[in-house]
């Protein structure tokens, strides 16, 4: 059996706020365009997918990518940009400039803060991009003004059902964060990895002190029976959003590594009836 933590007194992600998925990246709408189209079907319970167009948002609009975010826009679906921290080592210019070709060609509603770091050192200068991102989805006002600090202390206004003002940000550390960054964003990845490791995985304590939903779990590998135990242990972890596949991004011979999360699982339709209808929210 699965090492499950206590839910502390919280409530379970069904119960708190709706269990949903967050897709960390399909592959190019040309690729996957049955994955994009999947995404705006009426009652899909969605809560973001992550436009990747290359390893960010490319040299200039890619209108296949547009077409398939606004259309996911228009369906009243959430698409974050994909920025990518690189654990901490990319220039914080070229994170905003990234941020801001995503706005300008996609009007994204977010950003997916890929392979952020997780240690307390690191903490101010996750605070200040987020900070900055944060005034660019606002409409760019004092962005360049927070640019020239090196840390933002303040706290933005949180509210349970739109997330924080102006924009939503995920935190792509994929696996358990200094808790300090729980104050900076609207959901973190506390989990991202193969169904052998998550299926013993074990919540942080402090993750108890936070509503459910706030928390995010991508995990490859699943095989079809244990879907419903994957489910479980993410309710009793807190996690509000989610992506399960049974596909492992290992080579068939014939192609190269590849995400697995990027093509639709192969029991789509079951998951999707397991989650149940929603909204994105």
């Amino acid at each position: 059996m699965p090492y499950l933590t206590s839910a502390g007194g919280r409530l379970p992600a069904t119960e708190g706020s709706r269990l949903g998925f967050g897709v960390p990246g399909y592959a190019h709408p040309l690729l996957a365009p049955v994955e994009w189209a999947e995404l705006t079907r009426p009652g899909t319970p969605l809560h973001w997918a992550v436009l990747n167009v290359a390893d960010g948002p490319g040299d200039r609009p890619d209108p296949d990518c547009l077409t398939a975010a606004g259309r996911l826009t228009n369906a009243g679906g959430r698409v974050l940009g994909h920025l990518d921290l690189a654990y901490g080592a990319r220039p914080f210019d070229e994170v905003v400039a990234d941020a801001g070709r995503f706005l300008d060609w996609y009007r994204v509603g977010g950003f997916f803060l890929d392979r952020c770091p997780t240690g307390r050192a690191e903490l101010p200068g996750v605070r200040r991009t987020t900070a900055a991102l944060e005034a660019l989805l606002d409409g760019g006002q004092g962005a360049r003004r927070y640019s020239t600090y090196d840390t933002y202390d303040e706290h933005r206004a949180y509210h349970p059902r739109r997330g924080y003002d102006g924009g939503y940000l995920v935190l792509g550390h994929g696996r358990h964060p200094h808790p300090g960054y729980a104050k900076i964003a609207d959901q973190l990845v506390t989990f991202s990895g193969p169904w052998t490791d998550y299926r013993w995985s074990q919540a942080a304590p402090w993750t108890a002190d936070y509503p459910s939903g706030r928390f995010v779990h991508l995990v490859h590998g699943v095989p079809r029976g244990h879907l419903e135990e994957a489910m479980r242990i993410a309710r009793w972890q807190g996690a509000g959003t989610i992506f399960f596949t049974d596909r492992t991004g290992h080579p068939d011979g014939r192609t190269a590594w590849h995400s697995p999360f990027e093509a639709l699982p192969g029991y789509w339709d079951e998951i999707v009836s397991r989650v149940g209808p929603g909204v994105s929210e």
